[in-house]
């Protein structure tokens, strides 16, 4: 089954930290620490595998996570293993009514945000008498986040836990009691930097009246390639955007002060390359799933060590190499930097960059009505005549989907879908806003 999932996965071995995990005493609890990007995910999705049992009929695997992204995100690794146990996630923000639904004939594995699934357990949508193995994911950040109590609630109505995995990228001093993690064996690959190496620091000297122009210079001279700027505030990210917009310099945000569907959709124009440039919070340090940035921007500094780590660690992740930018006025230091970075002269002359190469078309309609990645393939390549090459990643959600599409050939496939239907239905197709 291990195998089967991992050729799935097209993952042809695991990194120590993974096999490691996997090879743990299966009668004990697990601490499992190791940094941002290292690959966690798969660090608990295989040892929970192995203790499904398919004549189980119920919930037998929980995996409560900070935040609906991470949950998403943990739920399509799981699908993409192929393993035919059904999974489920649930969070706020999300229709309740289809996750009832969803539960009525319950999952395998089902992934959630604290909240979401307190509630759910409240309004009896599920039973957890079969539950025998809980993940607690990013353990650290749901305590940040102030989830303590909903945990707590959730933990307490799991009467048959038989192993419990805790996973953080941060060390901490104890674990709660109420997590009911008793004796854990301690998988610890904190210091064992997946990304350092790799990781070239530089800074960039402004007047702090001058920031935006400096950060609009730079982003100017890295040029197109994917990059993050990070934010203490998403009152900061909001004044960015609209200062980069004015410039016409295209991009998108991300914050926790955003609706739900369109912080889905800034992740997915930028994982797919429709933009290049995301303006975030620390939100976006951790959790999700955006490979090979290969620049973050720290626009303002972080409070302490471990966000800066967290934020740099979305860039040189594992064999890759990337570069994180601060962008520092007169006053400005970073007393846990053991060496001084690099600064970078920028060029007196802005060249804006170009647009990304691809667009997102937008389908309003996804898995509930019964749209797949096929459906979407065969449209755009048959009926809208595109090329393979023309046409990138295809991500289908509950009631939506989103293609990438070459940006200069997007019109052209518009115009020539515009009266086609999908299993037999007339659904609404633009380019993604």
């Amino acid at each position: 089954m291990i195998k089967t999932a991992l050729d799935n996965l097209k993952i042809s071995s695991l990194n120590e930290m993974q096999h490691v995990s996997l090879n743990a005493a299966k009668d004990r609890d697990i601490v499992l620490l190791s940094p941002t990007g290292s690959g966690k995910t798969l660090g608990f999705l295989l040892p929970v595998l192995s203790t499904l049992e398919h004549e189980v009929s119920g919930v037998q695997a929980l995996v409560i996570v900070p935040s609906r992204e991470l949950a998403l995100q943990i739920e399509q690794v799981f699908r993409n293993m192929a393993t035919g146990y059904k999974v489920n996630c649930c969070y706020g923000g999300h229709n309740t009514k289809i996750e009832k639904n969803n539960l009525s004939q319950p999952p395998a594995i089902l992934i959630g945000t604290p909240g979401r699934l307190a509630f759910h357990i409240r309004n009896e949508s599920f039973k957890t008498a079969h539950v025998n193995t809980l993940v607690l994911d990013e353990f650290d950040k749901a305590l940040e986040f102030g989830f303590q109590d909903d945990m707590a609630f959730i933990i307490k109505n799991l009467p048959n836990l038989k192993k419990r995995i805790l996973t953080s990228a941060t060390h901490m001093q104890e674990i709660p009691d109420f997590t009911g993690v008793k004796n854990p064996l301690e998988i610890n690959f904190l210091m064992i930097s997946t990304s350092a190496k790799d990781l070239q620091l530089k800074a960039v000297q402004s007047k702090a009246a001058d920031k935006l122009e400096t950060l609009f210079s730079l982003i100017c001279k890295i040029g197109g390639k994917p990059t993050l700027v990070f934010c203490n505030h998403r009152e900061a990210v909001e004044r960015i955007s609209d200062l980069l917009y004015e410039k016409g310099l295209t991009h998108d945000i991300f914050h926790g002060g955003m609706e739900q569907e369109d912080r889905e959709r800034a992740v997915l124009k930028f994982r797919n390359g429709s933009h290049n440039l995301l303006i975030t919070t620390d939100l976006a340090s951790r959790g999700l799933d955006i490979p090979e940035i290969e620049y973050v921007i720290h626009y303002q500094l972080p409070h302490n060590e471990q966000a800066f780590l967290h934020r740099n660690g979305r860039t040189a992740r594992m064999h890759a190499k990337g570069t994180s930018y601060l962008i520092l006025s007169e006053d400005e230091s970073l007393p846990y930097l053991k060496d001084k970075p690099e600064i970078e002269e920028l060029p007196t002359k802005n060249t804006i960059p170009k647009p990304a190469e691809w667009a997102t078309v937008y389908i309003a309609a996804g898995k509930k009505d019964k749209i797949n990645k096929v459906d979407i393939v065969g449209l755009l390549l048959q009926k809208g005549k595109l090329a393979k090459d023309d046409l990138g990643l295809i991500e289908v959600l509950d009631h939506t989907s989103y293609a990438a599409v070459k940006r200069n050939q997007i019109e052209n496939v518009l115009r020539s879908i515009k009266d086609e239907r999908i299993k037999n239905k007339k659904v609404k197709i633009e380019i993604a806003r």
